[in-house]
């Protein structure tokens, strides 16, 4: 089934989603200023007190902002919509909406294995649903555009990053000293898709 985009609601629909689910990031520090207050803890007290929840806030900001990107430059790509399109932009916005929630378990359990995994593995979920999302436009020319069409470059990008995503997941598995640095090895992803471009490319040729 293809869909027209006229009248499009499925990206502000979406973007609506990401927008709740930022706001959700921060409603638990905000309930962290009257319980200090209550216990007598100064202004300073908010901050100090709290640094792992507002860690665990940055970093799943930065997350959820650069999902949006990913997801907000592929659209720019899509002329039409298709069943397999919107089931897989569901799934990226169920892993969107969840990620407070290992956010918030991340503040209070910090270290702890099952919480660091709980929270890639949710990453690596949305990741992963951006690549299929990429892939069924790729592969669907009732739903590419036809005058700008997805590049081969933001495929292999979104395929490398859930790539390193899983590689991340079982590292903190199997390491699990190593937990949420494993997210570090995301820096790793241009150039895995630099390497990937020129061995498709050279085949090519």
């Amino acid at each position: 089934m293809i869909i027209s985009r006229e009248p499009d609601r499925l990206l502000p629909f979406t973007d609506a989603i990401v927008a709740i689910a930022v706001t959700l990031l921060v409603l638990p520090l905000v309930d962290v200023v009257p319980e200090t207050a209550r216990r007598g803890g100064d202004a300073v007290d908010v901050v100090t007190e709290n640094r792992p929840e507002i860690v665990g806030f940055l970093l799943s900001f930065a997350v959820i902002i650069r999902l949006w990107l990913a997801h907000h430059r592929t659209f720019q790509h899509v002329r039409a919509y298709s069943t397999p399109l919107i089931m897989w932009n569901i799934g990226w916005l169920l892993a969107i909406i969840v990620l407070p929630f290992p956010t918030e378990m991340v503040g209070v359990y910090g270290d702890d294995t099952f919480t660091a995994a709980f929270y890639i593995g949710t990453v690596l979920v949305a990741s992963a649903c951006q690549t299929a999302l990429d892939l069924v436009i790729r592969r669907d020319p009732r739903v590419e555009s036809e005058d700008d069409p997805l590049t081969p470059e933001l495929v292999t990008g979104s395929a490398a990053a859930t790539l390193i995503l899983a590689v991340a997941l079982a590292l903190a598995l199997a390491l699990p000293a190593l937990n949420y640095w494993t997210l570090l090895l995301l820096f790793l992803s241009p150039v895995l898709e630099r390497a990937w471009l020129r061995h498709h490319y050279r085949r090519r040729t």
